[in-house]
């Protein structure tokens, strides 16, 4: 059976966006480190608010997996509504609360990525799905470790980089395709 996949430019300006955040995650300089930290807590919640509306849009070319995408793009438009009405609480809490959710939500997508995959999205699909379930795991494993919050904002950055290059590069084979 034949089945449309995700629209390449959604693909895209979710790559560019998932490469945006980790490169400032990573290469942001000490002396800008609060205004890195406040420009990370807006730019995670329009990340997610805006990727859960475009995953449910996306239901309108693709219905498969409709479930999965429709329960993670409310989970998206909730954590990123709740970002963007609170972003001091959220700021205060993030280190924390940032570890549970990015492994719940890394956990999802990547079974996601991964069904998908399976489905005719891709090797680059398949991959980000793998290292999205990985991610995810280890996240939740580590939601109790004193300092996990912080030494995970590496682990994101460097996710968010090669995640984001993948998912160009996928953008691009399927406009190709």
């Amino acid at each position: 059976m034949q089945t449309r996949g995700r629209p390449w430019w959604l693909t895209l300006i979710m790559g560019i966006t998932v490469f945006v955040l980790g490169a400032v995650l990573l290469w942001a300089p000490a002396k800008d480190k609060m205004d890195a930290y406040q420009f990370i807590i807006a730019f995670l919640g329009f990340y997610w608010l805006i990727g859960g509306i475009m995953e449910i849009v996306s239901l309108f070319v693709d219905r498969t997996a409709w479930g999965w995408k429709l329960f993670m793009g409310i989970v998206s438009i909730v954590a990123g509504s709740y970002v963007l009405m609170y972003p001091v609480a959220s700021g205060l809490a993030l280190p924390r609360i940032f570890v549970l959710i990015l492994g719940l939500w890394g956990l999802m997508q990547g079974i996601l990525l991964l069904f998908l995959a399976f489905k005719g999205g891709g090797w680059a699909a398949g991959i980000m799905g793998v290292v999205a379930i990985i991610f995810g795991l280890i996240l939740m494993g580590e939601y109790g470790s004193i300092g996990s919050g912080l030494a995970m904002i590496w682990a994101a950055a460097v996710w968010g980089v090669i995640g984001g290059l993948l998912m160009i590069v996928q953008a691009f084979r399927q406009r190709r395709a």
